[in-house]
């Protein structure tokens, strides 16, 4: 028997201190109009000293919950999908489950880098098809800039650090929430050294007394990327409405990652999206990698945009490399 996942309740959490173009300019070599015509960011939020993603998922996680009207201690599942964990052990998603004051749930901290939120949608339609009683809680988070080589203008301009959350069961559906229709995923780990975080890892150990070296923070080949997030992006977004019975005009909102605005635009281009359908958010948050569509998605809800019966479609593109596209009716 099939068991319909619905999203309950969604919220975000952005760190208060905001590093806009313009600061950017006293730090590297750049200006805000290079950042702008070639990304679309006007500005990202950066974490305090001491805000770890443990703190922004917790934060975000009790405005899920108080959007889906539910208590901590009701969920039975915590997935957290991160990059940039508080520590290797303890797992984030326990300091989260510490955080929100609740003890004996399932947790566990995922990597599937900028796809991770729906990665995460899948993860949780899985777990109730199995336990069809389960409240999954999914999280996605990155402090960003603890790894960023903010000496490398191409990628230092780009990322932000928040968090996203979803409250997901299965039941009878409510006015506003949203059924997972489908997921599409997939990945290529070939194409991985092309966007990587090396230093620090069992690949790549230090010892004590090593200098901490430029593999410690984020390595992209933009050029690259581009082409290979275009490419897959598309074609997964293409499969998905396929593989639903729809053509694309069936779709009311897109909400791709919010890697780079040309990205964006050349997806929603080879998809015959109009723009007024595309949802972005890029120009105040940046690159967040995986909370970047669930920060869209719980915008788009609190600006009244998911009307019943609304089609949205997700495209997501990370390092892996990963990738994948959902479709979720309001």
């Amino acid at each position: 028997m099939k068991h319909e996942a619905y999203i309950r309740g969604l919220g975000y959490y952005a760190p208060e201190k905001i590093l806009t173009n313009a600061d950017l300019e006293k730090i590297v070599e750049t200006s805000d109009e290079w950042i702008t015509s070639r990304t679309g960011i006007k500005e990202r939020h950066i974490a305090a000293p001491g805000e770890a993603v443990s703190d922004m998922t917790a934060e975000a996680a009790r405005r899920a919950l108080a959007d889906a009207g539910m208590d901590a201690d009701e969920l039975t599942h915590i997935f957290l999908y991160t990059v940039t964990p508080d520590y290797y052990t303890p797992s984030a998603a326990c300091l989260v489950e510490e955080k929100l004051g609740i003890k004996g749930k399932v947790v566990q901290d995922v990597n599937a880098a900028c796809s991770g939120y729906i990665y995460g949608l899948e993860m949780a339609r899985a777990v109730l098809a199995l336990h069809p009683e389960a409240k999954v809680l999914v999280a996605a988070a990155e402090v960003l800039t603890s790894r960023t080589n903010w000496a490398d203008r191409r990628t230092c301009v780009l990322f932000g650090d928040a968090a996203a959350a979803a409250i997901i069961s299965a039941g009878d559906p409510r006015p506003g929430d949203g059924r997972i229709v489908d997921v599409l995923l997939a990945s290529d780990g070939s194409l991985g050294h092309l966007l990587t975080i090396k230093g620090g890892g069992s690949g790549h150990p230090y010892k004590l007394g090593d200098t901490v070296d430029e593999d410690y923070f984020l390595f992209m080949n933009g050029r690259e990327v581009f082409k290979h997030a275009v490419r897959n992006m598309t074609t997964v977004c293409e499969e998905l409405v396929a593989k639903n019975g729809l053509d694309i005009d069936a779709i009311d909102l897109f909400i791709p990652h919010q890697a780079n605005l040309r990205i964006m635009e050349a997806v929603a281009k080879k998809l015959a999206l109009p723009e007024e359908k595309v949802v972005s958010t890029i120009a105040r948050f940046g690159n967040t990698s995986a909370s970047t569509v669930g920060i869209a998605l719980a915008e788009t809800k609190a600006e009244g945009r998911l009307s019943p019966g609304c089609r949205v479609l997700f495209g997501v593109f990370g390092g892996g490399f990963t990738w994948g596209s959902a479709l979720v009716q309001f």
